[in-house]
């Protein structure tokens, strides 16, 4: 009965795969990644990694929670047409772009691990409630589907504030099952665009996997996103390890305002699906970035590291390499575009 838990998302048919057979990146019976790539995972180092995991929590987590700024609407209404944006922890964000609202990757749930018998909880306490004080939404976007980067308590409370909601191949099954309209969900392949009135989206390769369940390993497609407007380029880069794929982008995409990058949960054994902090920078410049924010850390340990270790590593070498960083608190308004050198976390334990 576990199967068919509603977490796992819904399950793949057969008219999903004859959907999928039209893009390149699909096999037959899995999405591939756009060069070789593997995680030295196996039955030797798994014992260890999850007894680390679960058991050896000193300074991979904070010592207190982190605290939300409060969301300020009127501060986020005043000027439409400004660009700003807030960062909610580990990959969630929103962002005020050509006067739309875009949230994406929007997991604000407790937990990494729901339907597990151990738990990975969120460094802030309540951040559902978040949720609550947020604006109606013009579109919900998500870059793959791990439980890191969307959660079904998240999904039922933002739906009634969500007009769109753009996904990666195969994602909209899982919203489907969640009671989301077909209508409201558009799904993205790599290079694909959509003008969403005078925004233009993107969706754009990076180098990870996907799945929710035990059988659906790589069966949604994962990705990041280019948002552009006559004034502004963005660019997110999603989940992935380093590749050509970053040149690529910059080159086809660039270059960008403010670039979100993967910074965090990395590890040895898995170096090709996740940045390391000196990786994060180096993409950065690839892509050809004015600025640029580090995502995906702050939020879960679900590697080994100390929890500061990517944001020093990241400024570090952000600072080596003249590039300009804007690092703000975890609910912090910002401009898009404009650096912030705050050291925030360095206050805490």
């Amino acid at each position: 009965m576990l199967l068919f838990h509603p977490q796992f998302g819904g399950r793949l048919k057969k008219h999903h795969k004859e959907a999928y057979s039209r893009s390149k990146h699909w096999n037959g019976k899995e999405f591939d990644n756009l060069v070789e790539t593997t995680m030295d995972v196996g039955l030797k180092t798994m014992p260890g990694l999850l007894k680390a995991q679960f058991t050896d929590r000193k300074v991979r987590e904070p010592e207190k929670p982190i605290p939300i700024v409060p969301f300020d609407e009127k501060a986020w209404n005043e000027e439409p047409e400004t660009p700003k944006f807030i960062w909610y922890g580990h990959s969630v964000g929103l962002l005020k772009i050509g006067g739309k609202n875009i949230l994406i990757d929007p997991m604000l749930g407790p937990d990494t691990s729901p339907i597990a018998p151990m738990t990975t909880k969120r460094f802030s306490e309540n951040a559902l409630v978040v949720i609550d004080a947020l604006p109606k939404i013009d579109a919900v976007l998500y870059t793959h589907d791990h439980y890191d980067h969307i959660d079904l308590k998240s999904v039922k409370k933002r739906m009634p504030k969500v007009n769109k909601w753009f996904v990666g191949m195969g994602i909209g099954r899982h919203l489907e099952r969640w009671k989301i309209a077909s209508s409201q969900i558009t799904e993205f392949d790599w290079w694909q665009d959509i003008d969403f009135d005078g925004v233009k989206i993107t969706y754009t390769p990076s180098r990870h996997f996907t799945g929710r369940g035990p059988f659906d390993r790589q069966q949604t497609l994962w990705g990041g996103w280019n948002f552009n407007t006559e004034k502004l380029n963005i660019y997110w880069s999603g989940d992935g390890g380093y590749g050509e794929h970053f040149k690529e982008i910059g080159k086809r995409l660039g270059p960008f305002d403010h670039a979100f990058m993967e910074n965090g949960q990395y590890n040895e054994l898995w170096r090709q699906i996740h940045l390391h902090p000196e990786e994060s920078i180096q993409a950065a410049l690839d892509v050809n970035a004015k600025v640029a924010t580090p995502v995906h850390w702050a939020g879960f340990a679900l590697a080994l590291h100390p929890w500061k270790e990517p944001i020093e590593r990241f400024t570090t070498e952000a600072k080596n390499k003249n590039l300009a960083v804007s690092t703000p608190q975890i609910g912090e308004l910002q401009i898009l575009g404009t650096e912030n050198s705050s050291n925030w976390w360095s206050e805490l334990t």
